[in-house]
């Protein structure tokens, strides 16, 4: 499984619109960010409390990308 597919199934999960649920992965030369965009009513549940659920997700990649020598970014636009 790739690692954009990966997180689309953990965020849509998360969400109540996934149908509007966008990630585009931007490759750079060490890394890649991955870009999350969705209903403005849904980016609360995805940050969660105190930023727990984002933080999680940032692990997570953070971690898979160390398995690849990769460096792997998270972000939430607007």
């Amino acid at each position: 499984m790739e690692i954009t597919e990966f997180v689309q199934n953990i965020v849509k999960h998360l969400i109540d619109y996934p149908e509007e649920l966008t990630i585009t992965q931007v490759e750079g030369e060490k890394g890649a960010v991955f870009e999350i965009r969705v209903n403005p009513a849904d980016i609360g549940k995805v940050i969660g409390k105190r930023g727990a659920t984002i933080q999680a997700l940032r692990t997570i990649l953070k971690n898979a990308g160390m398995r690849q020598g990769k460096r792997f970014i998270l972000e939430i636009l607007q």
